[in-house]
């Protein structure tokens, strides 16, 4: 594999762009081992690399108007290019610490990955000490914009047929990485607000950061360094580091009971006190009230078979041992069949601390406890 170094700042993609290492420059330097390993697996893909001055320009000079929202990454900026298509503009924070890893990880994947439920990335900015990604603008922002907002009104706006069609949306994506790209990827983060929704309600899995690759038959992985969200990891991964695709198979059984009942599984509260989200849809299920479950927003526009069918298969993924959970592909089948599940156990564990992690967020009220985590791994 040969590259070949372009001088145009315009013509340079991360597909062609051949980081010199006796260059000044940090961005010269920066991806060339994440270039290698890609090209290593394939023919290298088109990803412009865009100039710090154009997404000045683009962003308003990241105006607070252009503000979509801050992550653990950094904040995320609404942007126009010079073609005068939208873009979303993630701009590294240097404070982040993770988000130097997270950035050449996520370069790394996408220029691999390419599904309908998968969040485009455009291209990236990479001068000076400036770190940013660049995707496709959804209009719609994240899906726990509408499943968690307190008004009725707007979580209506979220039909149980957009919902539904959500869930499978996701369930095809996570499928995709799991078993039908050039890669084997496993997320490690997902969750709602790592949803996004385009103009039509479609979903798209977005920030890969945290993802990891399996290499031929490989099953399990350990890691020293347990990253991701609290109240979606499962249990071998919370308390081990032990991940595997059924790490992301639990994590996809809570979002699935956050879009069935419109409730954060972080901070669930029923008869005021704290309880798990995954034992309280268990309790209701057995005892054939799985129907209480939902939405209330929703009223009774909703087809009950779905809605409990989705229960079921919800509790189903969140078993607490990964051999009992299913894989995506039959999460799938379950979805789109009449046939008769298996019965689930009732989850007994769930990684979540209220009393130290569930206090609100100032800067953003209807997000609780769903910022991405580093946890030092108990050995």
């Amino acid at each position: 594999m040969e590259f070949n170094t372009k001088k145009s700042k315009k013509n340079r993609t991360l597909g062609n762009f051949d980081p010199d290492p006796r260059s000044d420059s940090p961005s010269d330097t920066f991806l060339e081992s994440p270039l290698r390993s890609i090209a290593n697996k394939g023919e290298p893909q088109e990803l412009p690399l865009f100039d710090f001055d154009s997404m000045v320009v683009a962003t308003n000079n990241f105006s607070m108007a252009n503000k979509l929202g801050q992550g653990g990454y950094g904040p995320v900026y609404k942007g126009k290019l010079h073609d005068g298509t939208d873009v979303a503009v993630k701009r590294l924070s240097s404070s982040s610490g993770q988000g130097l890893e997270e950035f050449k990880n996520e370069v790394r994947l996408i220029s691999k990955l390419q599904h309908r439920n998968l969040v485009r990335l455009i291209g990236c900015c990479v001068e000076r000490e400036e770190r940013i990604l660049i995707y496709e603008f959804l209009a719609n922002k994240s899906l726990d914009n509408f499943l968690f907002d307190p008004s009725p009104t707007k979580r209506a706006e979220l039909s149980w047929a957009e919902r539904f069609d959500i869930i499978q949306g996701i369930a095809r994506g996570l499928l995709y990485l799991h078993r039908d790209s050039c890669l084997r990827v496993i997320h490690r983060d997902l969750k709602v607000s790592n949803i996004l929704l385009d103009e039509k309600m479609n979903p798209k899995i977005s920030d890969f950061g945290l993802a990891r690759i399996f290499e031929g038959t490989q099953y399990l992985a350990n890691t020293h360094k347990v990253v991701g969200t609290l109240g979606y990891m499962s249990p071998e991964y919370g308390l081990a580091g032990i991940f595997s695709e059924k790490s992301d198979v639990f994590s996809f059984g809570v979002l699935l009971l956050e879009i069935v009942s419109g409730k954060k599984v972080t901070r669930f509260l029923y008869n005021d006190e704290h309880l798990s989200l995954l034992s309280h849809a268990w309790q209701l299920w057995n005892k054939g009230k799985g129907l209480h479950l939902i939405d209330e927003a929703l009223a009774d526009s909703f087809s009950s078979t779905e809605v409990k069918r989705c229960i079921q298969i919800a509790l189903l993924c969140v078993q607490d041992h990964a051999e009992n959970r299913p894989t995506m592909a039959a999460v799938i089948s379950m979805l789109s069949s009449e046939t008769e599940l298996l019965q689930p156990k009732e989850p007994t564990f769930t990684f979540h601390n209220p009393s130290k992690f569930d206090q609100p967020s100032d800067n953003n009220p209807s997000s609780v406890c769903e910022n991405t985590m580093s946890l030092a791994e108990g050995r």
